[in-house]
């Protein structure tokens, strides 16, 4: 897939096409009925009203035929399409398949030169990595406690304000009733969590009789973090309030003695996610995410997508860019896998786009996926990780979750990330453990909601992709420096755990 709008689009006001052998291309502001306007080198007279992010017909189109944005089908014509006409949902069907056989035809990108220009203050840790934050996280085992720990870290944080860099604790309603490989699942995020640089130390806290017993959740954490973790078991103890402020007053004496300092780009760990996308999202922000992708893991860094079904029908384009072929048959076995998962509850794997995606233009799910592929840019996949995994490798990871926001969002921090890159050409306030920073794809969006939005993406259209990749980097670098993101400011810091199991 070409990268889109390598220069500043000036020359095309109207609408974008992007690859030269689109059907399509996407309106970048709102076109009236009977306009005329220049795209791709053409004009073409519009023959309905075409929304911002939606799109028009460069030519006809037969019934039947495939409809091809980014260079690739994003669905088959349910009805003659003339040029000019509003391609959407009413004229376009999805061609999304089940499982399917794969095979190894690797394509990858020329090796780029490194930019060594980026540079970030962060805290390294005893295994080597290196956080952007300095906290302590409070984590419950199971939901019976979920308030308790709230209730710890807000004295935690009241007494030790300016000590650490905050005191925060992440609820959540599992870790009781649950069975077999679901309850792995949420013993292996919450470990995974305990162990992400950004906490400085932790504790957690267990009530005694669940099912995610403390002992055995303890026993999942790296030996290297162990030092800077410590457990209350709130039945046996005669004050659990007592022993955890005693705790967390032990664990700040040793956080408090961090330091930043400076580190190259390659330290950085990059979450990777897209949520209320819209028509723009694979022209503006995704691009641009990829770009910055790129950066870090040229730099010998780590970069992580995930949100598995959303990229149903581009799924191609990234096992091309296998470093081997057993990640291949990884990537593969993991795509099946879900969409297994979604046969076997009975529901279609083409289901997304959301209601929102739809208003915004994204049409089909091959379209939505197309769009969010780009957020890897064009670096190799070294690893693919199963849910509540941790990072490996440099690179680009590919690791299961599902497009959920918030459950997305909490399995990036748990493999590891130390800042998320979030795309959104709707708008949400949703945050995570880490800095979750949110990049409009319009700049109505950046304009109207300043406190939900940290970078506008759009600038792309004004300045470049070169130009606003460096602004990009340079905002990435700020916050992983200690800047607060828009969700840290707004204490938008939640975790959602994947439940896929029955509740007993």
């Amino acid at each position: 897939m070409p990268d889109t709008l390598d220069q500043p689009v000036q020359t095309l006001p109207d609408a974008v096409r992007i690859a030269p052998d689109d059907d399509v291309a996407v309106a970048l502001r709102a076109l009236a009925e009977g306009e005329t306007i220049h795209v791709a080198g053409q004009f073409v007279t519009l023959a309905q009203p075409i929304g911002r992010g939606h799109k028009v017909a460069l030519h006809a189109v037969a019934a039947g035929d495939p409809v091809r944005r980014y260079g690739w089908p994003i669905g088959s014509a349910t009805a003659a399409i003339a040029r000019g006409a509003h391609v959407h949902s009413h004229n376009i069907r999805t061609n999304l398949k089940a499982e399917e056989p794969y095979s190894f035809t690797p394509s990858p990108s020329a090796p780029a030169t490194a930019d060594k220009r980026w540079q970030f203050q962060g805290y390294r840790r005893a295994d080597g990595s290196v956080g952007t934050r300095n906290e302590i996280w409070v984590i419950p085992t199971v939901g019976c406690v979920a308030r308790t720990a709230e209730r710890i870290a807000k004295q935690a944080a009241d007494r030790h304000a300016g000590q650490v860099d905050a005191v925060l604790a992440f609820p959540h309603p599992l870790g009781c009733s649950q069975l077999g490989d679901d309850l792995d699942g949420t013993a292996r995020v919450l470990a995974a969590l305990a162990s992400n640089p950004n906490a400085g130390a932790v504790l957690i806290i267990g009530l005694g009789c669940e099912e995610n017993q403390l002992s055995k959740l303890l026993e999942r954490i790296p030996p290297a973090r162990r030092d800077r973790i410590r457990s209350v078991g709130a039945q046996i103890s005669a004050d659990e309030y007592e022993a955890a402020e005693s705790a967390i007053d032990e664990l700040v004496v040793i956080a408090s003695q961090d330091r930043r300092e400076p580190v190259g780009i390659e330290a950085l760990r990059l979450g990777l996610k897209c949520g209320g996308s819209d028509g723009l999202s694979g022209i503006t922000a995704n691009p641009l995410i990829g770009r910055a992708a790129d950066v870090v893991t040229q730099a010998g860094g780590q970069a992580i997508l995930t949100e598995i079904p959303e990229i149903f029908g581009a799924e191609r384009l990234l096992m091309q860019r296998a470093a081997d072929e057993p990640v291949f048959d990884a990537l593969v076995a993991l795509v099946n896998r879900f969409k297994r998962y979604f046969i076997d509850h009975g529901e279609p794997i083409s289901e997304n786009p959301s209601p929102g995606n739809v208003a915004g233009g994204i049409t089909t799910l091959e379209e939505k996926s197309l769009g969010a592929v780009q957020k890897g840019g064009h670096a190799i996949v070294t690893d693919v990780l199963a849910y509540g995994e941790t990072l490996r490798r440099p690179g680009l990871t590919l690791l299961e979750a599902p497009g959920n926001d918030a459950v997305s969002t909490t399995a990036l921090a748990a493999a590891g990330a130390t800042m998320t890159l979030f795309s959104t050409g709707r708008g949400t306030p949703l945050g995570s453990p880490i800095p979750t920073l949110k990049l409009a794809t319009n700049h109505d969006l950046a304009r109207r909601k300043p406190g939900w939005i940290d970078f506008d993406a759009a600038q792309v259209l004004d300045d470049g992709l070169d130009a606003a990749t460096d602004a990009l980097m340079a905002r990435i670098c700020a916050i992983a420096s200690g800047e607060p993101a828009r969700n840290e400011v707004n204490g938008e810091r939640d975790i959602a755990i994947w439940k896929r199991g029955v509740t007993l």
